[in-house]
């Protein structure tokens, strides 16, 4: 897909971008960072002149050409710094995500075959320690926070400030080396190494080049106008393809300022202090936030939540058409106005999200209402559609075409077909060189004229020319009686209530759905709190017998949706149970980025799908967990099956009736 014309005036690497912003936003702010409460800034001159130092000192540690250099830690300038210094010295940067347990650690360090290790602290420094009883290919480890490391043997370890130092004294020895590696890269160079969530198996390395990268950037920044004055906030994980693209990708382009919050429990405080211009978030954190307000809510006295209803109504039905610019009423407008200053103002203030003229959320499907909700206080928030061997772009939702069932249109310079079994078949610019050391699976999703298979189910609108996208192509099948089953459909609108945090949805080849529940722990223990109701633990919250009639109703007005919809109506739920645990990365139940492994739950949760299919009421089951010392652990419980009201679609009407 490289194109010669194209191409013309890019600059070829991340590092040349550098450059250039240095020059010609110098002054401008590149970084910010919060530590101890305060603010700290560092321009675009200034991020040169850390980046090359650190450069210069990796030099003098004897980094070479190709190596892998893995960066773990949280979102902070001077990991970002690292990924762009060990670009400079011709090496691949490998953020890996920093929560990750010691055996998943030890599996992407030693599939890279990492040399170098750049960690934030302690806690970091440890695991990799940990893992090199395995790994034994890493030879420098290189921390930034140096609290608890004194006593540390420091052979082959070092303070990440101390390299930095060593590289400034010792630049005329080694500037020479740099500036030769750094004049180098060209835009088939590799930029970075992603792994894969690994939904379904082992993370896969996505090779990404400097092409994929920029060219990507460059057409987004473009399609959504952006410019070296947005503000973003960097809070996501460093090894997902989405932040490296807003917070390296698009900010080297654009040149724009990447904020870095103290922490992830000061996340929403500093969010609220910035006041992002353009934004970016999965489904979850839309939905935790959400839970939020309505939690306050319940806390609020009786005239502020008539208010709130109130206007949150009309938000609804006419807040999407007035952000997309189509007729709406004089008396409406004047309503939303008060609204805006009683209710949506104040609202989005306190979500931090007062100044977001770009909103987008992608990694997963949000829930119709949810995205509604944020839409109709006047929040420009899209979806779009994108994988990790997209390098993100696959669709996008254009300005004043903005739909909760579609994720937008092919994004710039990117193709897109249906094949005959409805998966989704794209190439573009952005499509990843290839699996780091994977042959056979690279051949298998991407052929030779660069299409690639994205696993996903959807079809086009031929009225729109939208894409809809139905599920994984795996995930989707056909009920007993021939009906489609599209899992996801469901699962987004059983998430759409602050009281659900999960919902695993079965029924491919059987009568009637099913579904496993996980209840949101803050939202359901701030209505026992209001109630006075006394738990000891979330498995017995989840077992409380008025916490299943709650879910029940949810369960039930979901259902009621659903059979309004003709080629899924099939999919309502019969039977559900609220688990004893919630799904956790650490028990191999969901990936790192919040996505459930379907097959993983449905095998360890075998005896309780065959309880809710048998038709007993309840069901005793043990669960092996692990805890964050990473101990093994068993809990056992005896689970409530709970029956729900199905509906059908009663004559042309589109009314709705109990079954």
């Amino acid at each position: 897909m490289a194109d010669a014309n194209a191409d013309k005036g890019l600059p070829p690497s991340i590092p040349a971008l550098l450059e250039r912003n240095a020059e010609k936003f110098a002054d401008r702010p590149a970084y910010r960072e919060k530590e101890f409460g305060i603010w700290q800034q560092w321009s675009w001159a200034e991020a040169r002149e850390e980046i090359t130092n650190l450069a210069l000192g990796l030099l003098i540690l004897g980094i070479e050409r190709g190596d892998h250099v893995a960066i773990i830690g949280r979102n902070r300038p001077a990991h970002y710094w690292a990924m762009v210094a060990a670009q400079m010295c011709g090496a691949v940067p490998v953020p890996v995500y920093q929560d990750s347990v010691a055996e998943e650690m030890a599996y992407v360090l030693d599939h890279c075959h990492a040399r170098f290790v750049i960690c934030g602290d302690q806690e970091q420094v440890d695991k990799v320690i940990e893992v090199q009883e395995k790994v034994h290919h890493i030879e420098h480890v290189i921390y930034y926070d140096k609290r608890g490391m004194r006593k540390y043997d420091h052979t082959h370890l070092h303070w990440y400030h101390t390299v930095q130092e060593e590289g400034r004294v010792a630049h005329e020895r080694v500037e020479r080396e740099l500036e030769k590696r750094r004049s180098e890269l060209t835009l088939d160079s590799t930029c970075v190494m992603l792994y894969t969530s690994g939904t379904t198996g082992k993370p896969k390395g996505v090779v990404l080049s400097n092409r994929n990268i920029i060219v990507s950037s460059k057409n987004s920044a473009e399609f959504d106008n952006l410019t070296e004055r947005e503000d973003i906030l960097a809070y996501l994980p460093m090894a997902w393809v989405g932040d490296f693209i807003f917070s390296v990708g698009q900010a080297y382009w654009c040149g724009f300022c990447v904020n870095c919050p103290e922490s992830q429990d000061t996340m929403m405080t500093d969010l609220r202090e910035i006041g992002p211009t353009y934004y970016f978030a999965p489904p979850r954190v839309f939905e935790t936030q959400l839970t939020g307000v309505m939690i306050r809510m319940e806390d609020a006295g009786r005239f502020k939540k008539w208010l709130f209803r109130h206007y949150m109504e009309l938000a609804k039905r006419v807040g999407p058409a007035i952000l997309d610019g189509r007729p709406v009423g004089a008396m409406d407008r004047l309503r939303y106005r008060l609204g805006e200053l009683f209710i949506y103002g104040p609202l989005k203030n306190t979500l931090g999200l007062s100044r977001v003229r770009v909103g987008y959320t992608a990694g997963e499907a949000i829930g119709p209402e949810i995205f509604e909700f944020y839409r109709s206080l006047g929040i420009n928030l899209k979806q779009l559609y994108g994988q990790t061997e997209a390098t993100v772009f696959i669709t996008v939702q254009p300005d004043g075409e903005v739909r909760p069932d579609t994720v937008g249109v092919p994004a710039p310079g990117v193709e897109v077909r249906i094949a005959d079994n409805g998966e989704i078949f794209y190439r573009s610019p952005g499509v990843f060189v290839e699996y780091y050391q994977n042959p056979e699976s690279t051949a298998s999703t991407k052929d030779a004229e660069g299409w690639v298979a994205t696993g996903d189910a959807g079809f086009f609108e031929e009225s729109t020319g939208h894409l809809r996208i139905i599920d994984r192509a795996k995930d989707v099948g056909k009920m007993a009686d021939g009906s489609l089953f599209a899992p996801k459909y469901v699962e987004n609108k059983l998430k759409f209530y602050p009281d659900i945090l999960e919902a695993v949805v079965f029924g491919d080849g059987r009568e009637m759905c099913t579904a496993f529940i996980n209840i949101d722990l803050t939202a359901v223990g701030n209505w026992a709190e209001r109630n006075n109701i006394a738990y000891a633990s979330y498995q017995e919250l989840a077992g409380h017998p008025q916490v299943l009639e709650t879910i029940k109703a949810h369960v039930e007005e979901v259902n009621r949706s659903v059979a309004q919809d003709e080629m899924l109506s099939g999919c309502q739920i019969h039977r559900f149970l609220v688990l004893h645990k919630e799904l956790d990365a650490d028990d191999g139940e969901m990936t790192r980025t919040r996505k459930v492994r379907r097959v993983v739950v449905a095998d360890k949760y075998a005896d309780l799908i065959d309880a809710l299919y048998s038709g007993r009421s309840e069901q005793y089951t043990e669960t092996e967990v692990t805890y964050e010392d990473g101990r093994k652990g068993k809990i056992c419980a005896t689970l409530k099956i709970v029956d729900a009201k199905v509906f059908e679609v009663a004559g042309a009407g589109g009314k709705v009736a109990a079954q």
